[in-house]
């Protein structure tokens, strides 16, 4: 059986970049609130002004750094932008980040029972 070298795990620098931006582009509590408006399918950038109850000019700097690191994808319909989740494992990146809180909520709910 092969051993495996640290040169064989190691992964370009700029791998380890364009992953950091994507990681950035989700790590806002606005970002992710668009996210999951975006989770029930195609908004356009009113709708999800509405859901996220943010100025519409805020929303739209988020969206435009979300489509810029890939995230988003949008098209235009008549006088509207109409935006989506591009890549659907983001849903699954923000699952996992819930059921991370949750096993911490519970981590933190049995060591106050103890400490209580």
């Amino acid at each position: 059986m092969k051993k495996i070298s640290r040169n064989d795990l190691k992964l370009p620098y700029d791998l380890y970049h364009k992953q950091a931006l994507i990681a950035q582009a989700v790590a806002h509590p606005v970002r992710i609130a668009i996210l999951n408006v975006l989770r029930q399918g195609p908004h356009c950038v009113q709708d999800i002004t509405h859901h996220v109850s943010k100025k519409q000019s805020n929303i739209s700097r988020h969206l435009a750094l979300m489509v810029g690191s890939g995230l988003l994808t949008y098209e235009k319909k008549g006088l509207r932008v109409v935006y989506m989740i591009r890549t659907q494992c983001v849903l699954r990146f923000l699952d996992c980040l819930s059921q991370c809180l949750q096993e911490q909520i519970q981590s933190d709910s049995q060591t106050l029972k103890v400490i209580g």
